[in-house]
């Protein structure tokens, strides 16, 4: 019978013993056994030899053997074995069968590396420090027996970067850097590594402009040409600009890099638009907000240098201890912007709380009935008559009008309210009672132009009668001429009559 492969030299030669006829040769010679995928280990007192199946070999009495199986690999698997008498290894990359040598140990198998056409993996030799970059749809990628994967992502992704990408990369070795621009699957070399993430290129345009630093010289310019814009590998991009365009009603200060500030107007067509230039900023105001101006957060680098309105409130007491809390509304506008940001850098703040001090020191003086009949002449005498402040700050104001009044006291807003509740009734009833005599005075006035009327009809009656009766007269006249004017030519004078009248 055939000794069994997984059994040493002793287990062979008693199962031979028991199962052959020539009983005294096989005690005297050991045989053992080896299949295809097999091999014997056969040790010595000196030596370790092996021997591949398939094969029968004789093992030595003294000698012990094992048998074992050879390692079978496929196409995608590796093997790395180590021989432990000189430390060398090798590596052993299927398809095949691996028969390990008498002193040799493996590491186990393992799955080779495959990599599509975007990937791409880089080994490091341990022995030598140098490193090999395999890239994708390179078959079947095994690292070398003194290899293993540089990165701890194992197998990378090319960087894929589009037309208006880059990307900084840095060689470590060297220390040196470059800039990789789309459009392109780009693979690292060995000794590259990604500086940050990839970044869009800057498309200049006529509204576009790019300032960039040079990280050597420490010089900063401004690019404007239009393009599409990717920095040089010692340049950083600090900015993104936007072209600045100023309304003709607008302004704005720009900082230079002395501390100088310029001021455009748009106004100036000179300075409708334009970019800040390098080592420049734009100067931002922080004004108050709010009716009573408790906010200083209101931000602007855009003055609107039109007139408009800015609402206001705050208490104040009269003469006769009422506290009022007061409403309004300035119509002011900036008319020297130079002198403002010289004088005051919280305008609104500085309006508000200028008038309130004037207003407090107006209304201290005045009970409350005088306050409520004279209240818009104190509101403006408050600017008019305190001009200059406002004018030494560039700003000018139009017109200061008190909106509404009210008591801060609950009990005393409500006699207020029947003050004004009472003062509203007079005026009304004054107002009516106007408006009854206007009424009166339209009717006697419309009765006079009725007399009148009358009047200068009776004389324009006899006139016309008098006119009438001299027109009969003269009429009656025309016919006694006519009717004489015919009888003297047809009746004989006096005498003639008188003669004729004789009987002698």
């Amino acid at each position: 019978n055939k000794p069994s492969t997984t059994q040493d030299n002793t287990t062979a030669w008693t199962k031979i013993q028991m199962g052959a006829g020539n009983s005294l040769m096989i005690r005297i010679f050991g045989f053992v056994a080896a299949q295809e995928d097999e091999q014997i280990l056969v040790k010595s007192l000196t030596t370790t030899r092996v021997f591949n199946g398939p094969c029968l070999k004789w093992v030595a009495p003294l000698n012990s053997s094992t048998t074992r199986k050879a390692i079978p690999l496929g196409e995608l698997e590796y093997l790395i074995v180590t021989n432990t008498l000189t430390g060398e290894k090798r590596v052993e990359q299927g398809p095949k069968q691996v028969f390990l040598g008498s002193h040799d140990a493996d590491e186990g198998v393992k799955t080779a590396i495959s990599l599509n056409a975007r990937q791409f993996v880089r080994f490091l030799d341990n022995r030598t420090g140098k490193v090999r970059v395999i890239l994708g749809e390179a078959g079947c990628v095994v690292p070398g027996p003194y290899e293993k994967i540089k990165d701890n992502e194992g197998v990378l992704q090319a960087i894929d970067l589009k037309n208006h990408e880059y990307i900084r990369v840095e060689n470590k070795r060297d220390g040196t850097q470059k800039i990789a621009k789309g459009e392109q699957l780009l693979f690292l070399g060995p000794y590259e590594e990604r500086v940050g993430a990839k970044a869009q290129a800057i498309e200049i345009d006529a509204e576009t402009a790019v300032l960039v630093r040079n990280k050597r010289s420490g010089q900063q310019r401004l690019v404007t040409e239009q393009q599409i814009f990717v920095p040089h590998v010692d340049e950083e991009v600090l900015k993104v600009q936007k072209l600045i365009k100023l309304a003709d009603y607008e302004g704005c200060i720009v900082r230079g890099q002395d501390g100088e500030d310029k001021y455009f107007y748009g106004s100036n067509p000179q300075h409708r638009s334009f970019f800040i230039p390098p080592y420049s900023e734009m100067v931002e105001l922080v004004w108050s907000r709010g009716r009573r101006r408790e906010r200083r957060d209101l931000k602007l680098q855009k003055l609107d240098l039109r007139p408009f309105y800015m609402s206001f409130e705050f208490n104040t007491h009269t003469k006769d201890n009422v506290e009022l809390i007061l409403e309004g509304s300035f119509f002011w506008e900036i008319v020297d912007l130079p002198s403002m940001v010289r004088m005051t850098g919280d305008t609104t703040g500085d309006v508000c709380n200028h008038a309130r001090s004037k207003f407090i020191e107006a209304v201290s003086k005045v009970t409350l009935q005088e306050f409520m009949q004279v209240f818009n002449k104190i509101a403006a005498d408050v600017h008019k008559l305190d001009d200059s402040f406002y004018a030494d700050r560039g700003v000018k104001i139009h017109s200061l009008e008190v909106t509404s009044y009210r008591c801060a006291d609950d009990s005393t807003a409500r006699i207020l309210q029947q003050i004004i509740q009472e003062t509203t009734n007079r005026m009304n009833k004054l107002q009516q009672q106007e408006s009854a005599n206007e009424v009166a005075l339209q009717q006697m006035a419309g009765e006079i132009e009725q007399e009148q009327s009358k009047g200068a009809l009776i004389q324009a009656r006899i006139a016309n009668s008098e006119q009438t009766a001299k027109m009969e007269g003269i009429a009656e006249g025309e016919r006694l001429n006519s009717f004489l004017a015919t009888t003297a030519t047809q009746i004989p004078d006096i005498a003639s009559r008188l003669v004729c009248s004789d009987p002698s």
